[in-house]
């Protein structure tokens, strides 16, 4: 009888494992299967999520591009094609560089071009040379006073350009730069961003490598060039980049500071073109895309390191 017993119940004892096991197994399985779906689905949208995303791209394509486009097509377009059809058409009928050319013809182009490429030049060296002294000090070098002063700085992005725009043109003109391009590139040479974009980009270095290199006996110059700017490249290029847009698009400073002609900027100048020939929209489209060239000349140049320091920003921040 006790053998019996012990003979039945032998069975149930050793199952019970293989029955949890065999469980967990499944359990294990089914959340596998879960997840896997869920990652498929969140990697692999639908047709319908995809079709949204096609026509929301395509909707920002024509806001950003469509005027471009449209602005190109103008300015190609010859005397005797009508530029405001019903049915509006990109391509130009009567396909002519002409109007380039009388663009060239009736104001100094070309001398406004020299004038907001000198501007664009002072105010880029300026801020890569400033933003940079500034941005390491901020971000390496301890001293007092020091959250003081990017307090400060922090305070000046508070106020905007239209506050700030009388105090400016009096500081000009009591410097005895009014009426001169180096009055319209002054206010410009330094931006307070590109100060926080700079320290923000060498705090990203680590701290280490600034360590070892004070430990061999390293100067704050030789830390700057050798361990700093190699590592800052990126955002370098990306104050570069703006810093030349925001110079050269500049419209309402250099209309207050100049009062030649023969030295306006290539903004200003042009108003003279769409003041005397505002009923010919070709020429001016073609001084837009005259003054629209530059940017993508330099943005060209610098996309490869614009992208990285955009990336090690947004890392950082």
């Amino acid at each position: 009888m006790t053998s019996s017993r012990s003979e039945t119940s032998q069975p149930s004892t050793t199952t019970k494992p293989a029955r949890d096991s065999q469980a967990s197994q499944a359990s294990r399985a089914s959340r596998a299967s879960r997840a896997s779906r869920g990652s498929r689905g969140f990697n692999t949208p639908s047709p319908a999520q995809t079709a949204a995303r096609y026509l929301l791209l395509l909707l920002v394509l024509l806001l950003v591009v469509g005027p471009f486009l449209w602005q190109l097509s103008t300015s190609l377009k010859g005397p005797n094609e009508d530029v405001y059809t019903r049915t509006p058409s990109f391509l130009p009928e009567q396909l002519t560089f002409g109007n380039y050319g009388k663009v060239a013809d009736t104001i100094p182009v070309w001398t406004y071009a020299l004038n907001s490429l000198i501007v664009a030049a002072v105010c880029i060296t300026g801020n890569v040379v400033g933003c940079t002294l500034a941005g390491y000090a901020l971000a390496r070098l301890r001293f007092r006073g020091a959250k003081l002063v990017l307090g400060l700085f922090l305070a000046t992005l508070v106020l905007p350009g239209e506050v700030t725009i009388v105090s400016q043109y009096v500081l000009v003109r009591s410097l005895g730069l009014a009426d001169s391009l180096a009055g319209v590139a002054l206010p410009g040479a330094i931006a307070m961003l590109n100060v926080l974009l700079m320290r923000t980009a060498f705090a990203a270095v680590p701290l280490e490598l600034d360590q070892a290199a004070l430990v061999d006996g390293a100067t704050v110059w030789q830390r700057l060039w050798h361990i700093g700017l190699p590592n800052v490249r990126g955002m370098l290029s990306v104050i570069v980049i703006f810093t030349f847009i925001g110079a050269w698009d500049d419209f309402l400073w250099p209309l207050i500071v100049l009062n030649d002609p023969q030295k306006y900027t290539l903004t200003v100048g042009l108003q003279y073109l769409n003041g005397t020939f505002s009923a010919n929209p070709r020429l001016i489209a073609a001084g837009t895309m005259i003054a629209f060239l530059p940017i993508v000349v330099v943005f060209g140049v610098c996309q490869r390191f614009f992208f990285k320091g955009v990336e090690e920003g947004a890392v950082k921040g």
